[in-house]
């Protein structure tokens, strides 16, 4: 076995000894050696140079230093760590953020404006007020302000969960053409979604049937026991059941769920296959697409919540100043729609961005994806 530490081996010429401090020749010995020179230098310096090595001192060894990865867009196109993908995301909104940012406040302006226009109609007509729906009297309370005012929450709540699906779309995109460094506008992301938005609306229905057939079948699985055992045996099995239930849940959201848009929008694929791709990608990945997908929700939300906080303090006090009649109602319900509109904002593209870093690192560290990123952008590749 050879000595790694006996570098040059034994035998070998000794080196001349350094020049001394101040002479002209000293002058390369300020030159890290971890930087390759010339073997003529590197002998004027007591060094001893390799082809294909950096610059060693006698007695050391030194591997060949690898090559830096390449770097054409926001990301390094190599296997990501958690620090690389969040600040990729952070990267692909500052680089887009018209197709990102702006397409988020656009949607959910337009889904909280719709309704909360109908409420505003509705509160000239039937003088709606917001005390009545405080009111927890029956005989104070005023059903139509309640229903306009759960109505508008509701509803501005389910249109923007629709529009913000198209949003994810856009957003796969742009941060798809951002790891090669090109920047998509707003109506180009858009553009880059056609024929696909079809799919994304039936991706989200069969997702959304899924979870309710899986969570009937496991309600009525705890049901049947509940019949067929014993009181405390069906409560202890009742609990059991549950828990199964929600792990299976977690366990199907991080395999299918998660990272099914991301191959929708960017791969040849339907929506099954769209389904495939993600348990394909997943496979042995589970623990470390779960913690990510975890923790950009607890970040996403606890930032949402805070972007959402000053226009609650604001509603509270023009609710105190406008009273609380329909003015006060109407301030208050477009305060809570602006609160909804900031942290959609922020969140959305922010989890949908790194949703598709997950998705490319995947397919990179399995697939050899960063190949194909490096020919799109022009970087040649052996």
């Amino acid at each position: 076995m050879s000595d790694l530490g006996s570098y040059p081996p034994p035998g070998s010429p000794e080196p001349p000894p350094p020049p001394p401090p101040g002479s002209p020749a000293a002058a390369p010995a300020q030159q890290s050696w971890f930087n390759p020179v010339s073997p003529q230098t590197a002998a004027q310096v007591g060094q001893v140079a390799q082809p294909g090595y950096p610059v060693t001192p006698p007695g050391y060894y030194a591997p060949p230093v690898a090559a830096a990865a390449h770097k054409p867009g926001v990301i390094p196109l190599r296997p990501l760590g958690l620090g690389d993908i969040y600040d990729g995301a952070f990267k692909i909104i500052r680089f887009s953020p018209g197709a990102t940012v702006g397409s988020a406040v656009l949607v959910t302006a337009v889904a909280m404006a719709i309704p909360l226009a109908i409420t505003g109609l509705l509160a000239a007509v039937f003088d709606l007020s917001l005390s009545s729906i405080d009111s927890i009297d029956p005989d104070t309370a005023d059903v139509a302000s309640l229903l306009a005012g759960s109505g508008t929450v509701v509803g501005g709540a389910i249109l923007q969960g629709i529009g913000l699906i198209f949003v994810t779309g856009m957003v796969a995109h742009v941060t798809a053409a951002a790891a090669v460094g090109r920047k998509l506008t707003l109506s180009e992301s858009w553009a880059a979604t056609a024929g696909r938005r079809g799919k994304l609306v039936g991706l989200t229905l069969v997702l959304l049937l899924g979870t309710v057939l899986y969570l009937a079948l496991g309600t009525a699985v705890v049901v049947l026991l509940a019949f067929a055992l014993p009181e405390a045996a069906a409560v202890v099995t009742g609990i059991l059941v549950g828990i199964a239930l929600v792990c299976g849940l977690v366990f199907l959201w991080a395999r299918i769920y998660y990272l099914a848009v991301p191959p929708l929008l960017l791969e040849p694929v339907g929506v099954l296959g769209a389904l495939g791709r993600s348990w394909q990608l997943t496979s042995g990945a589970f623990w470390r697409t779960f913690g990510i997908a975890l923790l950009t929700i607890l970040v996403t939300q606890v930032a949402g919540g805070m972007l959402g906080i000053p226009f609650g303090i604001i509603g509270e006090i023009a609710r105190t100043a406008t009273g609380e009649g329909e003015v006060g109602l109407l301030v208050y319900l477009t305060c809570t729609a602006l609160s909804s509109v900031m942290s959609a904002a922020f969140v959305a593209p922010f989890t949908s961005a790194v949703t598709t870093l997950q998705y490319v690192d995947l397919r990179m560290r399995k697939e050899g994806y960063d190949v194909e990123l490096l020919t799109r952008a022009g970087v040649p590749t052996p």
